[in-house]
């Protein structure tokens, strides 16, 4: 990215950034944004079916015609809701498009039904899980060697009675 554009993306208007649910002709631009924030990206195949299957909590951030971010989450069977992927443009990062995505993601959950929302977040990623802590999620377990990689995962949950709707 040019250094314009850097500095256009310093100075957005979080206001100005739609969120809406993903189309079809979004998926480039999400795998694109995948691929810039995960060691393990998912492949094409695994956004196409998340967008049939989850239209309305499949969402984009849009920003001047540039999809800048998204969340993937989806209702399980035992009503609890799930954050399957979130990522925003390392470009737009810190700018609170990822808080946005999030708190719109976590209110369709909730106005769905979902008795609490859950996650699974890398050990190491501390400014994932800090984002998270400060919604209210709590760590409740860790998994070992959730990643191919070998790397640990934290579950974490919000219940729905404790949302604040940040």
């Amino acid at each position: 990215m040019s250094t314009s554009s850097r500095e256009v993306a310093g100075k957005i208007p979080l206001q100005m950034v739609v969120i809406r649910p993903a189309k079809i002709f979004d998926i480039s631009d999400v795998m694109r944004i995948e691929r810039e924030s995960f060691r393990e990206a998912y492949p094409r195949g695994i956004f196409l079916l998340f967008l049939e299957n989850n239209p309305d909590t499949f969402l984009v951030a849009e920003y001047a015609g540039r999809i800048i971010g998204y969340i993937m989450a989806y209702m399980r069977p035992d009503l609890e809701g799930h954050i399957m992927s979130i990522a925003v443009d390392p470009n737009y990062r810190g700018k609170g498009i990822g808080s946005a995505l999030l708190t719109e993601a976590i209110e369709r959950l909730i106005k769905r039904g979902a008795r609490y929302v859950g996650l699974e977040v890398r050990t190491s990623n501390t400014r994932a899980i800090k984002l998270y802590e400060r919604f209210g999620f709590r760590k409740v377990k860790r998994i070992m060697g959730y990643y191919s990689d070998g790397e640990d995962a934290y579950y974490m949950i919000l219940p729905a009675e404790e949302w604040r709707g940040n």
